[in-house]
């Protein structure tokens, strides 16, 4: 069973000592040039013997792990490659594989176990090394690796990466996992050096280190960047970093970006990566100068590898298959799969991907991150770019029995568990949502998807509400919640975004609440409803400020309404107010009804748009029956449309019309599932192409047939641009537009200036101080502003003779009563139904 050692070697560790003096490795100890390199590796690979033996070694980022590695590689003997701090990992694999020869360091030594004096394997002549699967660690399922293999994808790696021998590479991740191995091969091909060391980038001492040693590059995972933000590394001087690797995982594309952006501004490139253990470690790259416009792509095939796409039937997208030099021998599970040669010759990535027009391929999905509850086929990568969206880190795993979430940080389950439920349409009692602290890593920095299945129950959605039931305050913010939004049977656990709540009902609700707890936290709208009681259960004194803070698109909204119906009735004449609104209707359509599915979103779209139109016909209806003024158009808000297109008392409501047909063409839009689709895949970039569509009527290049109304839907799809802007290059682009196209759309200068004030102002101002004593009225004004539209028409006339600022003042408080009236419509139905019926 044994074999001398006449087989193949990895020649980038064979040949170690064709470099010289040249520096190969540094430490915070000191160096090691390639000559003195060689001599160690050589001194450990003659007392590994000349018989061909099976090999474990138990590998950190140090000099003599990294010995021990290129002995074995070098001397031609199969090599298990373990991580030093995973004990457990190497129990099993000695277990299951019963190694000749175990290889660890201590104490600044090599520690040479011998096991048996030869061996006891067939070991294949191409066998290199040996790998865990990522994610399985210390399981007995590893991947084959052949010099070739090794040798090929260092390489590749080295030429796409422009690799030198003035490069100085930091170890930032394990040599025991593939991506951490592959930095270290492909730099030791090239004569280049590496800076060993296992400190964190969160450790001080390592950017001490990094500068000190004139460190070229680093790599990284997804979980690092979170790491660099903790740090302040965009403020860091590194004069010597010429590029940042990132592979691991996907990187969303708004820190591909900003990382991109960043390292064009301070001289150095981002190359986004994506490989498997089973391809060795890469299989594409994303050039930089891509990474600004394709920040969502893996790139293209590495030198010497190609993709084809292969269909999977009942999905939308293919699987990605990869061929190439660097395709594993295949997988072993016992000892005697290493006598094993070649079992595949291409990779079945399971990731589903698509090509691009540009020929760049992009990962939509997992295949095998799918499972199948109670009869739904239920994406897990999905369920975390959901939370994603929230803002929130989260892992998730399952079974056909269930959804496991692990979400980092202080988040209330609860509350995220109806989210998630109500986005993936599965019954609530079929997911967990766990808070931890930390979400459970490999030593990689990838997730612990095993780990997160293993949390066990109760979870915390099961622990009691730390508020109390029958408190006051807990009892007025149900019933506000369910007069505003219509509901019954409200939970403690409930938020008013998890019960459905849009930009109409968000001002009502604040101001209800606000009345009557007196005080409200920004963050009430997601906060539980025991929670938010349970804040006031205790009076706690309040310190008086001149300025309080409120959401911009409320001010906007308070200040239009007060300008519109000031400039009708001739009190002041300040146009424009009307444009900003519709801008802040796209704002918020954006911001309230884009969430969630498809189907559950149309349901929320139709209730929200029911919420506009209702009370208009309700009202229009009531003016057409007491004056002669308005038509059965006007009632159906049709007017536009069918009525006369010379400007009467008929067009009064032409806002409302327009933003009807606005919000129902993008509801029945957003209902086309390709719609739908390209909505969740380009945010910025699908409300920019309806805007410029929007621009062939600013511009009269299309004709909209509703002839006496400016069209202005271009200024809600700028709304809603504003809303998807999530950072500065978003929104100077934004600002840019909006500079370009508004002036020239009226006459007046005041006017279009007005329109751009407003749409800036929502795009770079989260917030804006108003006075205190002004803080209710604004936000009662902001709530009322689609009534007090409505029902100024009838009331300034009666009172615009005897006084303009009377008429001012009663229309403001006449639709502030009409808002009122139909808030508390529903509540005032819903109670005599139930009598009815109880009577009944």
């Amino acid at each position: 069973m044994s074999t001398q050692l006449d087989l193949q070697r990895l020649s980038l560790a064979s040949n170690l000592a064709s470099n010289g003096d040249r520096t190969a490795v540094a430490t915070s100890n000191g160096v090691l040039t390639y000559r003195e390199l060689a001599d160690r590796v050589e001194e450990l690979g003659r007392r590994l013997g000349t018989e061909r033996r099976l090999v474990a070694l138990t590998a950190g980022n140090d000099v003599d792990s990294l010995v021990g590695y290129l002995a074995a590689m070098a001397a031609g003997h199969p090599l298990i490659l373990l991580p030093a701090d995973k004990p457990a990992a190497l129990e099993s694999l000695v277990a299951a594989y019963d190694p000749d020869v175990i290889l660890s360091s201590a104490n600044g030594r090599t520690v040479l176990e011998e096991r048996r004096p030869g061996t006891g394997h067939t070991l294949h002549p191409d066998l290199a090394l040996l790998l865990s699967t990522s994610g399985s660690t210390g399981s007995p399922k590893l991947v084959r690796l052949s010099y070739d293999n090794l040798q090929a994808n260092a390489e590749s790696i080295a030429e796409y990466l422009g690799i030198t021998e003035y490069d100085r590479a930091m170890t930032t991740l394990p040599m025991s996992y593939c991506y951490g191995l592959s930095v270290i091969n492909s730099h030791l091909l090239r004569g280049a050096s590496l800076v060993l060391t296992d400190l964190s980038v969160v450790d001080p001492c390592f950017w001490d280190l990094f500068r000190s040693e004139g460190a070229t590059s680093f790599a990284a995972v997804p979980y690092t960047f979170e790491l660099l933000e903790r740090v302040g590394f965009a403020a860091m001087n590194l004069p010597t970093l010429r590029y940042v690797t990132q592979a691991g995982g996907r990187l969303g594309p708004d820190l591909v970006r900003r990382y991109a952006g960043l390292g064009a501004r301070s001289g150095w490139d981002l190359f986004v990566m994506y490989g498997q253990t089973e391809a060795t470690a890469r299989m594409a790259y994303l050039p930089p100068r891509l990474a600004g416009t394709s920040p969502g792509a893996i790139g293209i095939p590495v030198p010497g590898g190609a993709f084809r796409i292969d269909p999977v039937p009942g999905l939308e997208h293919g699987e990605l298959v990869y061929s190439g030099p660097n395709v594993m021998l295949g997988y072993a599970q016992t000892p005697e799969d290493l006598g094993l040669g070649r079992t595949v010759d291409e990779l079945r990535t399971g990731d589903l991907a698509r090509q691009t027009a540009d020929g760049l391929y992009e990962v939509v999905g997992r295949r095998s991150r799918f499972v199948k509850i109670v009869g739904l086929r239920v994406d897990l990568g999905q369920v975390e770019r959901i939370l994603a969206d929230l803002g929130i880190q989260a892992a998730s795993a399952g079974t056909d029995q269930g959804l496991v979430v692990a979400v980092e940080g202080e988040h209330d389950p609860a509350l995220l568990g109806k989210l998630l439920a109500q986005g993936i349409g599965l019954p609530r009692a079929a997911l967990e949502v766990h808070a931890v602290r930390e979400l459970p890593r490999l030593a990689s920095g990838k997730l612990d998807y095993p780990a997160v299945l293993a949390l066990a129950k109760p979870t915390v959605q099961d622990a009691p509400s730390s508020a109390n039931s029958g408190a006051k305050p807990r009892d007025s913010v149900v019933r506000i919640f369910e007069d505003t939004l219509e509901l019954e049977d409200i939970s403690d656990d409930d938020t008013f975004v998890s019960l459905g709540g849009d930009s109409l009902s968000y001002v009502a609700a604040s101001v209800r609440l606000e009345q009557a707890l007196g005080h409200l936290p920004p963050d009430w709208h997601i906060t539980p409803v025991g929670v938010l009681g349970a804040r006031f259960e205790q009076p706690r004194p309040r310190k008086r400020r001149p300025f309080a803070r409120l959401e911009t698109s409320i001010v906007l909204r308070a200040v239009s309404i007060f300008l519109i119906v000031s400039t009708h009735i001739g009190f002041l004449h300040w146009q424009g107010a009307a444009h900003v609104l519709m801008a802040v209707a796209g704002f918020n359509f954006a911001r309230f009804q884009l969430s969630g599915e498809r189907m559950p979103r149309l349901r929320k779209q139709v209730a929200s748009l029911a919420r506009v139109i209702v009370p208009s016909m309700v009202f229009i209806g009531f003016a057409y029956l007491i004056t002669d003024r308005y038509s059965l158009a006007n009632i159906v808000l049709l007017n536009a449309i069918i009525g006369p297109e010379e400007v009467t008392t008929r067009s009064h409501f032409w806002f409302i019309e327009v933003l009807v047909y606005v919000l129902v063409s993008m509801t029945a839009l957003l209902a086309l599932p390709w719609a739908s689709r390209a909505e969740k895949r380009f945010p910025f970039l699908f409300p920019l192409v309806l805007l410029a569509a929007g621009l062939l009527t600013r511009y009269e290049l299309f004709e909209p047939g509703i002839p006496h109304t400016t069209p202005i839907f271009w200024l809600f799809a700028l709304g809603w641009a504003v809303a998807r802007a999530r950072h500065i290059l978003q929104r100077g682009a934004v600002s840019v537009v909006a500079a370009l196209t508004i002036p020239g759309f009226f006459d007046n200068p005041a006017r279009e200036l007005t329109v751009l004030a407003g749409i800036l102002l929502l795009l770079w101002l989260p917030s804006i101080p108003v006075p205190a004593g002004l803080r209710r009225l604004t936000v009662l004004l902001a709530s009322a502003s689609l009534h007090i539209y409505l029902v100024h028409w009838l009331v300034y006339p009666l009172l615009v003779e005897l006084s303009p600022a009377l008429a001012v003042v009663a229309s403001l408080a006449a639709g502030s009563a009409y808002w009122a009236l139909c808030s508390l419509a529903p509540t005032v139905i819903g109670r005599t139904k139930r009598r009815i019926l109880s009577a009944r």
